[in-house]
């Protein structure tokens, strides 16, 4: 249902790549509220991904763009920029990647260059897109800048492991880059720390499986669906959330600070018994 909460913004939503991505959902959403927006993400990922349906679904274009480079980035914003007709109100940043993840590997092993990548994709990304977006004054006053965030940041969990790290450097950009654009030009910058969610990249953790269950017992509201953290990406995109800044917002059911359920107890006691 559309609440036109959106109407008259322009953005640029990055990380789509299938209809299991969060950024996706943001898109279909972004586009209900009456948002116009440019789609982006990285030449591979494009070719893996579907964006060229959701493209069309949503009237937008887009600009490949691999977010570690400063080059590609600033063509993606003054391509949008263009594209658009003037100045962004919002951005999404729903980008991250781990070799070693990929590969297996335990955190006593980890590659270092791998390691290296993964900040650059998954976190520095982030400064780099509002560092272009600042030299450009691309942001009009009172835009919004997201990124997607985990737990993982500040609690440890087994099998996460580089992208631990990764996710406390972007909340931590988040902070520094929130209180330079507010003073420079009144733009929010936040980051949400989603649930476990069946996106291909989370998928595609050992062991997710069981970890999404226990978040799911563990959260008195349960996993919060991509849908609804859509809804909250929206939310901050919109005027309603004009002096939310700086922030890592928890968007997990309440699992971040739940100690335990009445559902971990029984899974733990029938498993003691057995």
């Amino acid at each position: 249902m559309s609440n036109n909460l959106l109407a008259g913004k322009v953005g640029i939503i990055s990380g789509a790549l299938n209809e299991d991505s969060i950024a996706w959902k943001v898109a279909l959403k972004a586009y209900e509220q009456g948002a116009r927006f440019v789609l982006t993400n990285a030449p591979l990922a494009m070719r893996m991904g579907e964006i060229n349906k959701l493209a069309e679904q949503c009237e937008a274009l887009i600009i490949p763009a691999d977010a570690t480079s400063m080059e590609d980035l600033e063509k993606l914003f003054s391509g949008a920029q263009e594209h658009l007709g003037g100045k962004l109100d919002f951005v999404l940043h729903s980008i991250g990647m781990s070799a070693n993840i990929r590969k297996g590997k335990h955190y006593g092993e980890l590659n270092y260059e791998w390691f290296q990548k993964t900040l650059d994709v998954s976190a520095l990304s982030f400064h780099k897109m509002l560092a272009v977006a600042e030299k450009q004054d691309a942001f009009n006053e009172w835009g919004s800048a997201v990124a997607l965030s985990y737990i993982a940041a500040q609690r440890a969990f087994l099998d996460y492991t580089d992208m631990s790290q990764a996710k406390a450097v972007l909340e931590s950009i988040a902070r520094s880059y929130g209180q330079r654009l507010g003073k420079l030009k009144k733009v929010r910058v936040n980051t949400i720390s989603q649930s476990p969610t069946k996106t291909t990249a989370g998928t595609g953790i050992s062991g997710f499986n069981a970890f999404y269950d226990y978040a799911d017992k563990l959260s008195p509201l349960g996993n919060a669906p991509a849908e609804a953290c859509a809804d909250y990406c929206i939310s901050l995109f919109s005027d309603l959330t004009r002096y939310v800044t700086m922030q890592n917002l928890m968007h997990d059911g309440g699992f971040s600070t739940t100690g335990i359920s009445e559902e971990i107890v029984e899974a733990i006691t029938q498993y003691s018994a057995e």
